[in-house]
């Protein structure tokens, strides 16, 4: 199935397998339906995936098809992003990395770059089915639009690079999810997939080659690294289809 949308301010068209939808994204709504007949409350789905893995899309997809297929409660869907912190508090903090020090705008979208302690406060709030307000990351701005989102659906999947990850604080997230899902893909297919999307935004290869490799692809190789098994766990092969893993 063609699937057209817009992710960011970006169209974006993907291409989604009946198989796939048949015998993964259905049963996962399902699954996520199940949980919230049994719970009586809301659920929140963690949907984990390292950059360049679709996750923002397919987090779309997921919604149009809860939306569209019969008998299934439409879910609300929110991203991390929105919890990256401000630009002027990235110009004026650095981090180590390899023994170096980098100014965190220079390195934003690593796990240190978002405020993990407002991002956990918020995620529990969800997660005990209170209607709350969500933030979402303005491109345009460079930070976040406070309460971009109300959060008042039953079955609620939220998105990121770090929500699996096996670092302090970070790895605490996990008791507040119902169901997680992680989507992990080959490096060099996320590689390729970063650099064209880099590319397409109106840079030249090799800038787009630069850039990647010394941001995205340390946050793609820490998400493959670090990462904690899901409860299901789907793998992206090299025709841009899914497969459990």
């Amino acid at each position: 199935m063609r699937y057209q949308t817009e992710i960011n301010g970006i169209q974006v068209d993907a291409t989604y397998t009946e198989d796939n939808i048949r015998d993964i994204f259905i049963p996962v709504l399902k699954k996520a339906q199940q949980l919230f007949a049994n719970k009586g409350k809301r659920v929140l789905v963690f949907l984990a995936a390292p950059p360049g893995a679709g996750k923002s899309t397919l987090l779309s997809f997921l919604k149009f098809l809860s939306e569209r297929e019969p008998g299934l409660l439409p879910v609300t869907t929110i991203g991390m992003d929105g919890f990256h912190r401000y630009q002027d508090y990235l110009v004026s903090h650095s981090i180590l990395r390899d023994g170096k020090e980098y100014k965190m705008v220079e390195v934003k979208g690593c796990p240190e770059t978002f405020d993990l302690e407002r991002f956990t406060e918020r995620v529990k709030l969800v997660s005990e089915g209170e209607r709350c307000g969500w933030p979402e990351y303005n491109r345009m701005t460079h930070n976040p639009k406070e309460d971009a989102i109300t959060v008042d659906g039953d079955i609620v999947i939220l998105e990121g690079n770090y929500l699996l990850l096996d670092r302090p604080g970070w790895r605490e997230l996990r008791q507040y999810a119902d169901l997680t899902i992680s989507v992990r893909a080959d490096e060099g297919l996320l590689r390729e997939r970063l650099v064209r999307r880099k590319a397409d935004s109106g840079n030249s290869r090799e800038v787009a080659e630069s850039f990647v490799d010394f941001s995205d692809m340390y946050n793609v190789r820490l998400c493959l690294a670090e990462s904690v098994e899901a409860d299901i766990n789907l793998e992206i092969v090299s025709d841009g289809s899914y497969r459990m893993a």
